[in-house]
């Protein structure tokens, strides 16, 4: 229910089939969400939305049509962002307008391809019209190994 809140109608049910595991904190909650060993999600302590993994973010990818929680960055700036390199606004060349600052989001080449996933640093609004400054926290590349603790 909660991935359907924070990413769409159905997207839960296409992130978490009926063979994920779940490892807990300390504390007994949630703390990732894994499936064959890998990472899908990691659930943020702080306000209990999900983290994704590539693996997690290649699901919902396959599943929502762009331009749904994407965000397309230019050909120079793909082999940057996708090992894990910051994506800075004035390499976004389109982007989901009901997007907003702090949403984790989908990274493209203009070919939708996936190449990474993060977390939204400023509105749509803000990103296509500022030029300047991070666009996009990026947390997982195609090129860079998944850090769980993220």
């Amino acid at each position: 229910m909660m991935a359907d809140y924070q990413f769409g109608k159905g997207v839960g049910k296409v992130l978490f089939d009926d063979h994920v595991t779940f490892l807990l904190s300390k504390t007994k909650r949630i703390r990732q969400i894994r499936s064959d060993g890998e990472r899908l999600a990691t659930v943020r302590a702080k306000d209990g939305f999900f983290t994704l993994s590539m693996k997690g973010a290649s699901r919902i990818h396959l599943f929502l049509k762009a331009p749904a929680l994407r965000v397309v960055v230019c050909d120079d700036a793909v082999p940057f962002v996708s090992k894990g390199k910051t994506a800075f606004a004035k390499h976004i060349i389109s982007i989901d307008s009901t997007l907003r600052a702090k949403e984790e989001v989908l990274i493209t080449d203009r070919n939708d391809r996936l190449i990474a996933t993060g977390q939204l640093a400023l509105s749509p609004d803000e990103i296509m019209t500022g030029n300047y400054g991070v666009g996009v926290f990026v947390r997982n590349g195609i090129e860079k190994e998944d850090n769980p603790e993220e």
